[in-house]
């Protein structure tokens, strides 16, 4: 890789010449600048970053941690952040904590090493509180904090989605309603469940206990506890499940179908996210939205708005969540699925 004292013996000025060309501190004659910006192509020269960031006290990056992108919650909303912070000159280091508080920690670190601009950070454990109170640098908390950081955050109102889904249920005549949650110390989760069961309480129904299983926000999780609920007898057996999240509810129906449940006749399924693929499983899952793109976007929006006012007062954004109806709750009649045209002739090509 060629150096900046390497362009500036190419393009025959000095050291400092160069210097004021390509960070544009001092006027420099046309002829000199037109050498240096020749030189500097030809020999593919890449200003530090490093001294560049030193000198601006900026290095144009944000660093994002969230517990697992293989998650297609997560990998979703981080598009948004991602492209949201592209389009506004920064690039996004992603970390994944793999929701262990050390490795989580040790992100923690290595970003703010790094010089980050900015931290997004998702799913922060309650022993980081502290770590985040005392750093200088700015964050945006998104979807699961500690309620006495005051820090910015952005976060769904998951009592109000956990509502949804429940009073959804109670409208089609549902009685004896399941939940899938996930881990019990997860507050998103124990909050959507709260929501859930508050919405039958006001309906004169009640949530069983025996009928509230946790799990671990995976399909495989899902599926576990679909298979003990779902073995339970006729008169037992839940007639809805709720699930804490879409992968979870993925593998809810695959429970059912293996033991011949028909969904939605014998047993409606809702998840939570309306991730992708929640229109492209068989029967389509009704799911309780959080528009995880746009997600993306308003946390970046509330990053870079701190970034450029650090005196801002304390944002706290609350995303009002939306029920999309499909066929895991609601038989329709289908609806033949076509591709966009220019898909199509992608396929044909």
């Amino acid at each position: 890789m060629a150096t900046i004292k390497q362009v500036a013996q190419a393009a025959g000025v000095s050291f400092t010449t160069v210097s004021h060309v390509l960070n544009n501190t001092r006027p420099v004659s046309d002829e000199a600048r037109r050498a240096v910006l020749a030189a500097a192509e030809q020999l593919h020269y890449v200003p530090s970053a490093l001294a560049r960031s030193l000198r601006s006290r900026s290095t144009g990056t944000i660093g994002l941690i969230i517990p697992n992108n293989t998650n297609p919650y997560f990998s979703e909303v981080a598009r948004g952040i991602e492209d949201s912070c592209y389009a506004a000159g920064y690039s996004v280091i992603l970390c994944n904590s793999d929701d262990d508080p050390v490795k989580q920690r040790d992100y923690l670190n290595v970003l703010l090493t790094k010089r980050c601009d900015g931290l997004i950070l998702s799913a922060l454990a309650d022993s980081d509180g502290e770590l985040l109170r005392k750093m200088k640098v700015p964050a945006v908390l998104l979807d699961r904090a500690p309620s006495d950081l005051a820090i910015d955050a952005v976060a769904v109102d998951n009592r109000a989605g956990g509502a949804l889904a429940a009073r959804h249920l109670l409208d089609l005549g549902r009685r004896r309603i399941a939940c899938i949650a996930g881990p019990r110390e997860v507050s998103i989760s124990n909050e959507r469940i709260a929501g859930a069961r508050g919405a039958m309480a006001e309906a004169g129904a009640v949530l069983e206990s025996a009928l509230c299983l946790h799990s671990d926000f995976s399909s495989a999780g899902g599926y576990a506890a679909a298979l003990g609920l779902l073995a339970l007898p006729p008169g037992q057996r839940p007639d809805a499940l709720f699930c804490c999240n879409d992968l979870m509810a993925f593998g809810a129906l695959r429970a059912a179908a293996e033991r011949g449940i028909a969904v939605p006749g014998e047993l409606a399924v809702v998840g939570f996210d309306d991730i992708d693929l929640a229109s492209f499983v068989h029967p389509a899952l009704t799911s309780v939205a959080q528009n995880t793109r746009e997600l993306g976007h308003i946390t970046a929006a509330c990053l870079l708005a701190r970034i450029a006012e650090p005196g801002l007062p304390r944002q706290q954004r609350s995303i009002v969540p939306e029920l999309h109806v499909r066929g895991s709750s609601v038989a329709a009649t289908p609806v033949p699925f076509s591709l966009p045209a220019t898909e199509l002739m992608g396929m044909t090509s």
